[in-house]
């Protein structure tokens, strides 16, 4: 009979949420990188608005100032934006490592369950092996003491013949 572990269903359980856990991870690092390109771009924006505004009418700069604080607050809230995608990726991440010990810790498990199976196996057919052996070692004894048996007769009748003969003899 093949090892079956009491406890697969559990095993895949948590193998699923370690792999639905990895996506989430995923998706996290996906929301810190497109923060980090918000970043980017709003730095990009800052700077071609100080070159723009180098060239720019005198009439225009303070339309420009304020412009240029607007996106100096931007960047802060994206950068609060950004720290807030990292918590979360680390939150995942640590939720991540939680779930793939809680897997390792079943993997463990079960491949010890599968020693102990086959150790058990093993003994059982070395039992088996082991009954066989007797079997034929006491058909092999019972054969040879039948087989001393008739040679006994044989010699005990041989012994007769020769009393006899000794017998008719004298």
């Amino acid at each position: 009979m093949p090892f079956v572990y009491r406890l697969q269903k559990i095993l895949d359980f948590r193998i699923r949420r370690k792999e639905e856990q990895l996506l989430a991870v995923q998706r996290a690092q996906q929301q810190v990188t497109i923060a980090e390109q918000n970043i980017q771009r709003n730095n990009a924006e800052i700077q071609q608005l100080k070159v723009s505004q180098r060239t720019a009418d005198y009439r225009m700069m303070e339309s420009y100032d304020k412009y240029l604080h607007h996106l100096w607050e931007k960047d802060e809230q994206l950068k609060l934006i950004k720290q807030a995608a990292e918590r979360k990726l680390q939150e995942e991440i640590m939720m991540l490592v939680e779930f793939e010990k809680a897997v390792k810790v079943l993997e463990k498990h079960k491949e010890k369950n599968r020693e102990v199976y086959l150790n058990e196996e093993k003994a059982i057919e070395l039992k088996n092996l082991s009954e066989v052996g007797i079997q034929r070692h006491f058909q092999s004894s019972r054969q040879g003491r039948e087989d001393d048996e008739q040679e006994e007769q044989m010699l005990l009748k041989q012994l007769e013949q020769l009393e006899r003969e000794s017998i008719n003899e004298y």
